[in-house]
This record gives C-alpha cells, sequence and structure tokens, in this order.
C-alpha cells in the first residue's frame, strides 16, 4: 500500500490546478468563520464550571452575584445642591433602563433626612451630613473630590443581557448634561472586563500584524538562498486563516491565553513551511520539478509531521490543566499548528507546480553554498567525538533549574495582566485606594433550612468571630442575621416564629441579596484592598474558622465568588504545572518510541529536558512569575523543542542507513538540515518576539518567556542534539551487538 505522502504527490503533479482551486474554496469557507469569532472575558477562562467549586460558584453567582456598575463622579464639591440635584436626576433615569435593580449615591441620603427633597441650600446640605451615620456616609462620599452613584444590575443576568445594561448606562452617561466642573466615568467589573475584550481585539490584531512584519524582514535576510523566499509568509497567512475559520466556526471563543497562541503559530508555521521549501529547493536542484515535489512529499512530509504531532502532545498535556484558559490555549495551539502544517504540507509543492518552480543553482548541493552549513558539521562532530563534558555542564544547569522552579510565584491577579493605563482599571485602582476592596469576600452558606433561628445566631457569632480575628482585612459584615437583628429593633428574634416574622417585614429586593428560599444564603464581608497572595491567606484562614465555629449539622458554609475564584487559581495552577510538563515528556517519548521504535528515539529527550530547566533559571533571573500563561512554557516548550531535535534526529537517520560512521552521518545531517533549522527557529523566535510589544503584561512576559525558550531550543537542536545523538547511538550500536552475538551462540 502506498503511503498518503506518495499518494498526495501523485495527486499534485497531475492536478495542481484542481488541487489550487480545493485550497481556495477552504479559504474562502474560512473567511466565514473567521467573522464568528468571539472574545472570552470575565471568570469563564478562569474557572471549570462542572467542578464541585464551580457549582457553588455558579449557584452564588446566579442567587446572589449582581454586577455593581460604579458612576464615578468627580467634582470639587461632591456634596454642592447642583451635585445632589444632578446626581437625583440621574439615578430617576437610571432606574428606567431595563435589567437595572437599583440606583443609589450620596442623593438619596440627604433627600430621605431632608422629608424626601433635594435641599436648596448648602447649609442645609452640610447641616443634613452631620445626622448621617459615618460610616454609611463614607460609603458614597470616600473624597473630597469626588463620589459614586452605585447601580446594582439585576441577578442572573447573562452576559449579552450584562454587556447591554452597561450599554445603555454609557449611553445614558454620554448624552446627560453635566454641572460645570463635573466629570462622569463609567468604572466596575463589567465595565472592566468589557474594556479587556475591546483591548484584547486590538491587541490581537497587532500582535499578528507585528509578527508577520517580523517574519518577512528575517526570510528577507536569511532565507534568500531559495526561490521564492517569501512563500513561507503566504503559506502561514492562510494557515492563520483557515484556523481563524475553523475556531469560528467551531463556536470557540478567544481567550487571553488564546491570543498569545497566534504569534506562536506565526513561528510554528513558518518553520513548517520553510522546512518544505528548503527540502524542495535541494531536491530540485538535483533534477526535475516533479521529482522534487516527490521527494519533498515523501521525506519531510513525514519527518514534520513526526515533529508536528510531538509538538502537538506536548500542548495535549496542557488538556490536564482544570483552568479552562490554559486548556483554550492547547486547543488553539493543536487546531493551529496542524493546520500550517497541513497548508504548507499541500500548498508549497502546489505552487511550485503552478509556477514552474526553478531554484537558484541548478545540480550544486545546497550545503555548499555557504560556509555556515560545513561551521555547523564541524562543530557537530566535535561534540560528537567527545559528548560527555558538554552533557555534564547542561545537565547541571538544567537541575539548577528544577531547583529554582519551585520558588518562582505565581501570580493570578487579573489586574495585574492587562495594560495599567486602561482606563477602567485607573478608575478601579482610584475608588479602591479610597474605599478598599470593591470586590466582597463572600461566605455560600448552604443546606437545611438556613434561614432558621439556630443557623442565623451561628451566623453572627461567625461574622464576629471573623471580624475580630481579621480587623486588619475584613472591614464589615451583612447577612440576613444582620437584617434579623436591624428590623428587629436591634436584638435576634428568640422564637422561630418570632423570626418567622421579622423576615416577612424585611422588603424583598432586601431579603434577595442575602437570602434564597429556605437553603442558600450568603455572609458577604466588605474588605481593604489586597494582593492575591493575601487573599490566598484569608481564604485559608476563613476555611479554618469555619471549621472551628462549625455550622449546624445539615448546613455548610465555603467562602466563594471572585474573590475565591482568583486564590483557588494559584493552587491550581501550582499543582498541575509540574504535572502538564512530565505529562508532556511521557507524550512526546511515547511517540517517539512508537514511531521509531529504537533506542534512538529517546536522543531528543535530553536537550528538551534541558531546555526545560534552563527556562526556570531565566526566568529566575528576569524575576517573570507563573501566570496562567507561563505556566503552559514547560508543556509548550517540550512540544517546540521537539519540533526542532526530531527534525535532526529524522535527517540523521536518513544519513545513517548511508553510512557506518556515526560521525560522518552527524557531520552530513547537520550540515544540510543545520541551515533550514536556523532560519526557521529564527523566524520562529521573532515571531514569539512580537508578543513581547503587547500592552498585556501577561502576555508579554510570556513572549519573553517563549522567546528565550525559542532560543534555548535552537540552542539543543544544533549544539547538544550531536552529543545526545551520539551517546544514544553507541548505547544502541552496543545492544545490537550484543543480541548478535547472543543469537550466534544460540545458533
Amino acid at each position: 500500500m502506498q503511503s498518503p505522502f506518495t499518494l498526495l504527490a501523485r495527486l499534485i503533479n497531475g492536478y495542481p490546478k484542481i488541487v489550487a482551486g480545493l485550497l481556495v474554496i477552504v479559504l474562502a469557507i474560512s473567511l466565514y468563520g473567521t467573522t464568528l469569532i468571539s472574545m472570552e472575558t470575565g471568570t469563564a477562562g478562569y474557572l471549570d464550571e462542572s467542578s464541585p467549586f464551580g457549582q457553588n460558584y455558579a449557584e452564588y453567582t446566579s442567587t446572589f452575584s449582581a454586577d455593581t456598575i460604579i458612576l464615578l463622579v468627580e467634582t470639587s464639591d461632591p456634596t454642592g445642591v447642583d451635585q445632589i440635584r444632578f446626581m437625583d436626576s440621574l439615578e430617576e433615569d437610571l432606574r428606567q433602563q431595563q435589567n437595572i435593580q437599583s440606583a443609589s449615591s450620596i442623593a438619596d441620603l440627604i433627600k430621605q433626612a431632608n422629608g424626601g427633597t433635594v435641599p436648596t441650600s448648602s447649609a442645609q446640605v452640610t447641616a443634613i451630613k452631620e445626622q448621617v451615620p459615618k460610616s454609611l456616609l463614607e460609603r458614597y462620599l470616600p473624597s473630597n473630590t469626588f463620589t459614586m452613584v452605585l447601580v446594582t444590575l439585576d441577578t442572573g443576568l447573562s452576559k449579552d443581557q450584562s454587556t447591554a445594561a452597561l450599554n445603555n448606562i454609557q449611553s445614558l452617561v454620554s448624552s446627560t448634561h453635566v454641572p460645570p466642573g463635573t466629570t462622569v466615568s463609567v468604572t466596575g467589573s463589567s465595565a472592566f472586563s468589557q474594556q479587556m475584550g475591546a483591548e484584547m481585539r486590538t491587541s490581537m490584531g497587532t500582535l499578528i500584524a507585528i509578527a508577520m512584519i517580523l517574519m518577512i524582514i528575517v526570510l528577507g535576510l536569511l532565507f534568500g538562498y531559495v526561490s521564492h523566499r517569501f512563500l513561507p509568509v503566504l503559506m502561514v497567512g492562510m494557515g492563520l486563516i483557515i484556523t481563524f475559520g475553523v475556531l469560528g466556526l467551531a463556536g470557540v471563543q478567544i481567550s487571553m491565553a488564546a491570543i498569545a497562541a497566534f504569534p506562536i503559530l506565526i513561528g510554528l508555521g513558518i518553520d513548517y513551511a520553510i522546512q518544505f521549501q528548503a527540502r524542495l529547493e535541494e531536491e530540485a536542484r538535483k533534477g526535475s520539478l516533479i521529482d522534487a515535489v516527490r521527494g519533498t512529499m515523501m521525506n519531510t512530509g513525514p519527518a514534520v509531521f513526526y515533529a508536528m504531532f510531538a509538538t502537538a502532545m506536548g500542548f495535549a498535556a496542557l488538556f490536564l490543566s482544570p483552568v479552562p484558559m490554559i486548556r483554550g490555549f492547547a486547543l488553539v495551539s493543536i487546531t493551529g499548528i496542524a493546520t500550517c502544517y497541513a497548508v504548507s504540507l499541500i500548498g508549497i509543492p502546489v505552487v511550485a507546480r503552478l509556477v514552474s518552480y526553478r531554484p537558484k543553482g541548478v545540480h550544486t548541493e545546497v550545503h555548499e553554498a555557504t560556509g555556515y552549513d560545513r561551521f555547523l558539521g564541524t562543530l557537530s562532530v566535535r561534540i560528537a567525538k567527545n559528548p560527555l563534558p558538554l552533557l555534564a555542564v547542561v545537565g547541571i544547569i538544567a537541575l539548577v533549574g528544577v531547583a529554582l522552579d519551585s520558588s518562582i510565584p505565581i501570580s493570578t491577579d487579573e489586574k495585574t495582566f492587562v495594560p495599567q493605563d486602561m482606563p477602567a482599571l485607573v478608575l478601579m485602582e482610584k475608588v479602591s485606594r479610597t474605599m478598599g476592596s470593591t470586590s466582597p469576600v463572600p461566605i455560600l452558606v448552604t443546606g437545611d433550612r438556613v434561614d432558621s433561628l439556630e443557623t442565623l445566631n451561628w451566623m453572627i457569632e461567625f461574622e464576629d468571630y471573623a471580624l475580630a480575628h481579621h480587623s486588619d482585612r475584613l472591614t464589615g459584615a451583612t447577612s440576613i442575621a444582620d437584617l434579623a437583628v436591624q428590623y428587629n429593633g436591634g436584638t435576634m428574634p428568640t422564637t422561630e416564629s418570632r423570626l418567622r416574622a421579622v423576615l416577612e417585614t424585611i422588603p424583598a429586593t432586601t431579603r434577595a441579596a442575602y437570602l434564597s428560599g429556605h437553603g442558600t444564603a450568603q455572609i458577604s464581608f466588605s474588605s481593604t484592598k489586597m494582593d492575591t497572595q493575601a487573599q490566598d491567606a484569608l481564604k485559608g484562614q476563613l476555611e479554618e474558622d469555619l471549621a472551628f465555629t462549625s455550622p449546624p449539622p445539615g448546613v455548610s458554609a465555603q467562602p466563594t465568588g471572585s474573590f475565591a475564584l482568583f486564590t483557588k487559581l494559584i493552587g491550581d495552577l501550582s499543582d498541575n504545572k509540574d504535572g502538564m510538563t512530565v505529562l508532556g515528556f511521557g507524550l512526546v517519548l511515547a511517540t517517539l518510541l512508537l514511531v521509531y521504535r529504537k533506542l534512538n528515539a529517546a536522543a531528543p529527550l535530553i536537550p528538551i529536558v534541558a531546555v526545560v530547566g534552563w527556562n526556570a533559571v531565566a526566568m529566575t533571573a528576569l524575576g517573570i512569575d507563573y501566570t496562567p500563561l507561563t505556566a503552559t512554557l514547560g508543556a509548550m516548550t517540550i512540544g517546540v523543542a521537539a519540533e526542532y531535535t526530531i527534525l535532526v534526529l529524522e535527517r540523521f537517520l536518513e544519513e545513517r542507513r548511508k553510512t557506518d560512521d556515526v560521525y560522518t552521518a552527524i557531520e552530513h545531517s547537520v550540515q544540510k538540515i543545520g541551515r533550514a533549522i536556523t532560519v526557521s527557529g529564527l523566524a520562529t523566535l521573532f515571531g514569539f518576539s512580537a508578543l513581547c510589544v503587547s500592552t498585556f503584561p501577561m502576555i508579554s512576559n510570556f513572549g519573553i518567556t517563549t522567546v528565550i525558550a525559542v532560543g534555548f531550543s535552537l540552542i539543543g537542536a544544533i549544539v547538544v542534539m550531536p552529543a545526545a545523538l551520539v551517546l544514544v547511538d553507541q548505547v544502541q550500536s552496543r545492544l545490537e551487538h550484543r543480541r548478535e552475538v547472543r543469537a550466534g551462540i544460540a545458533a
């Protein structure tokens, strides 16, 4: 049976126009698919909704979590009569909007204390302010230069409904006449997510454009020894369009992590295209174009496929992560590299046949064109003849990296992932500096009769205990128990019947914010501003407090909401980071053993292991933390390093079949493929470097680490791989010799 590569070569040589037409049809369908791409923001990228925590989080958000949109009113006199009238009018307009639960501001407090009307003089306002409790006044008037209108959306809104409500509020604010010297800005988590999505779309286009420009520059400078040197750029462009189209048609949302995957796809895609064109150029110099297409498909087709498949296996290890953003990164990466491989495999031979491709310098060997190839060949032989010192140094540095890896901090603060000058973030920081955290610390209480007297008494006990023991972090608490005390004249009812009567007197909208039916309630703590490490510590302490105070039988309580989500993310990244790396090694090794079924298959693992260790040394030296993106670095590096090392291994095995001398095989293989790998490696490196200019710190730091990883992978393939090959080849030869001796004795 003929191989699929032989059949494909025959099809391309026989019907190049038909194959090109089919490729154009796929491209046209993909262009439509790109219009269906949507961006993923918010918590969906961090949370597995099918997990127990995810289910509790979903119950909390659908029952109690109502987005609060903050209208920041900045003025020199926040409680001036004109300002009070303006905010009162603005609130009335806001309450008329769809999906708005409530709107409140300092104007409500002043009107309530003034018999329901707006005061007519500053003296009246001053007198009223002195009557309002200080804690309540500070909620709406945290500064002498600004105040706030708090707009609460209905609970359980879908993402589209929340977005529509936010757009309506922004439109209303922009069309409202404001007093002189006053500005009104929209902020809050919804505004933050909306702006982040817009920034992500802009960033994605910018990164892809920069990566493509860098590709053109690299190919123009380094790939001039072939005809049509920019052909790989065309292949990558087509590969990206088809990848976008497939993702759009499949309904896959693009997250921040997925954006980082596209420059990586450009880098790897250009690598595949360069390998195919370099081999086509080499084959075309020795014979006819038809033979060159056949030789390229039969030799480079399988070699690059094995490398691509091993890279995909490295990325596949990321599916072990419980973080959807990381799994999305893996899905986009695998889809993209498979698409780019297929486009280069088919596209380059088809274009070559359509344009009657002619190589530069007919009937001359590629490696005779430059002294760089001879330099690589000489270097590889010197390394191969004395491999142990090099491998010892490589191994020591890798071990240092393994030891340092556990000391690298993990960052999950979403606010540090985005551009620090993003207006929504700047406004949120301004509010939080004055008021503390704008996000609550919620405790979800579930079970039988959470509105019983016993449970409400426990809530008061737990609140007092937590506030007393964490006074530096927690600033207040509100629950259905506090409302029961408030509506009973300052004391908790002493009987179940009295409690039932008191609960009925609480307005339904107020009660619904803290109690749903008889089985679900929440305790909402307010807090100071904290980073994720402090939040993680507080979450652990609250869990210990809950265990110590012990809810009534049949009732359970646990931290939830965004507060618990981002602290849980630290554990998810820490617990699975090493597992993903180990699984990546295992999958790549299994792939190599399945394909080659010889000990030689283990040779690429030596430089791959080294590169992973070197990465940790570089991250420590540069002070780069682990994030949801850099946590993928181990598995991603395995995939990228496997690409180059397998290409060297494939060419070595091809040359080894021609000679019994391992050093000659290494010299010829590195001479013939070294320049192509160098060009593709540098092109990949420049493609990845586009990430470094991202305005998103998480993506730019990931770009720095990936550029370093690609550079290390290139060194591993060209410098470390010859030492690994000769070492493994010697072991393989000894094993085969022993088998032959045993077979002779047995005979």
